[in-house]
């Protein structure tokens, strides 16, 4: 029997990735999804129809909200997880200043209701999408594990942190629990097929969909928030990750806890910072477009330089990020070529 793993917000960028290779492990996910960032096509969500066309297979599938305690309760009396990757939750830096509220109740009631209802359940394993934003500015670089958390500067940052603590408490008070907390730093690229990638609904947040979106037409230019940082071009330095290289941390994630392994904390991250105009370049390489860009003042919360030291990941989980800038960009473009308008195809945004 293959094991059951329950992934939230499976439906989304990074759930869909990990969804894939859950299955390529020989795992059988049980996804759920609201469709707060996953576009419907019938009943389902778009990405996870197109991973069932590339893989020939079937994926199970709810729509759900954390929020809906019963509806979980239903769903864990249904299956027998052997644990739950937790990806559901907002996660936009900027709309999370605007309505806070919002952002505490969906991140935080969502995921106290799921750890309620596993509780109950007595599942006992957890994978947690957790974020770099918990370590607020970093006091140095690179970023390791130890490196003080909590000094957050938005609420997205604070819900991640937040969820980390109630996480490390439950272990701490059940001693049979087990969890893994990933520290993502900036993941991008598409998974090779280029049938499943980010697709931002409106305005992308984050940078290389943004140029994505410029080199396919779909934008006009690309505002660079600040040049005078002082980083070696003076754009902002950030640790990018090949989403397929985070999607793998995850699998190494779920064999760590059959080692009982309590709660532990990895960065998943490649070690290497690269500036916003390093990214424009590597862009405009791939997809052999010129990528038009304008200076703009520097956004409130943004760091000059934010990257991982991720090598307790490789000591402790045998995972290390494998792809470099160029494939990220390749597969990136693929994606973006292939659906200019994302999974809903034809309809411009």
């Amino acid at each position: 029997m293959r094991q059951k793993i329950l992934v939230t917000g499976g439906a989304g960028y990074i759930g869909s990735h990990c969804v894939v290779e859950l299955i390529e492990a020989g795992y059988h996910p049980v996804v759920i999804d609201n469709f707060s960032n996953a576009v419907r096509e019938g009943n389902g969500p778009e990405s996870l129809r197109r991973i069932e066309k590339f893989l020939n297979t079937q994926i199970e599938f709810h729509e759900l909200d954390l929020l809906d305690k019963p509806g979980l309760e239903k769903l864990f009396k249904k299956h027998s997880f052997y644990a739950v990757m937790h990806f559901a939750g907002l996660k936009a830096v900027g709309e999370s200043v605007e309505q806070p509220l919002r952002y505490y109740r969906v991140n935080l009631t969502g995921t106290i209701n799921l750890l309620e209802v596993m509780q109950s359940h007595g599942v006992r394993n957890l994978v947690f999408s957790s974020s770099a934003t918990v370590y607020g500015d970093p006091q140095k670089l690179p970023i390791d594990e130890q490196h003080p958390v909590g000094g957050c500067t938005n609420p997205y940052g604070k819900t991640k942190y937040f969820i980390e603590e109630m996480i490390r408490d439950q272990c701490t008070a059940e001693k049979d629990w087990n969890a893994v907390l990933l520290r993502y730093f900036n993941p991008i690229g598409a998974h090779i097929s280029g049938q499943i990638g980010e697709d931002p609904q409106g305005i992308p947040n984050n940078l290389l969909p943004y140029v994505a979106q410029v080199a396919i037409g779909r934008r006009n230019h690309l505002n660079v928030f600040g040049n005078d940082y002082s980083t070696p071009d003076g754009t902002g330095v950030r640790d990018y990750i090949h989403v397929v290289d985070l999607a793998k941390g995850h699998i190494a994630a779920v064999r760590k806890l059959k080692d009982n392994c309590g709660c532990k904390v990895y960065n998943l991250g490649t070690g290497t910072g690269y500036s916003v105009l390093q990214m424009v370049n590597a862009m405009e390489k791939a997809s052999g477009r010129k990528i038009a860009y304008q200076t703009a003042p520097r956004r409130s919360g943004d760091v000059a330089s934010c990257y991982a030291d991720p090598t307790l990941a490789e000591k402790e989980l045998g995972w290390k990020a494998e792809y470099g800038l160029e494939r990220m960009c390749e597969d990136l473009w693929r994606w973006q070529s292939q659906n200019p308008t994302g999974f809903s195809n034809g309809t411009q945004s």
